[in-house]
């Protein structure tokens, strides 16, 4: 029997050197609301996309540093990151390449026909979207995406 049960991700967070460019990444390019922020003692705002947040910090003493700190070589789907689902992975590559954000991976396929792109935010943080179809049609990334 387990010590507890996890009911589902209440939030992920990032820290960020320039917090309105993350507030247009994850608006403007990801299509995510502001939604109000406790009154904390630092600047950050709080993004949401159904019961998805994500949680900006501007950095700050206390924080940690600012921004990924792995070669940007290493920043794929098989490393640390944040999977959003998505409507239609492929579709969104194709947008986000027309409104002019640079795509890391992908699109490309799972062995399960899931379809994956995936970006980076403004601090290099590894975003990945996902849609449940889509894949079946591209090529299969060897079944080791996570």
């Amino acid at each position: 029997m387990p010590v507890l049960t996890v009911r589902q991700i209440d939030h992920t967070a990032v820290i960020c050197k320039d917090l309105a460019a993350t507030r247009h990444f994850y608006v403007e390019v990801l299509g995510m609301t502001e939604v109000p922020r406790p009154a904390f003692s630092f600047e950050g705002a709080w993004f949401e996309a159904g019961g998805t947040l994500v949680h900006a910090i501007a950095a700050h003493a206390e924080s940690g540093p600012a921004g990924e700190v792995r070669d940007p070589a290493a920043r794929a789907s098989r490393t640390q990151h944040t999977a959003f689902a998505v409507d239609d992975a492929v579709a969104a590559a194709e947008a986000l390449r027309a409104a002019g954000v640079p795509i890391a991976a992908g699109p490309k396929g799972r062995p399960d026909g899931a379809a994956q792109t995936v970006v980076l935010d403004p601090d290099g943080y590894v975003v990945e979207l996902v849609s449940e179809t889509g894949g079946e049609k591209l090529a299969v990334d060897g079944g080791q995406s996570a």
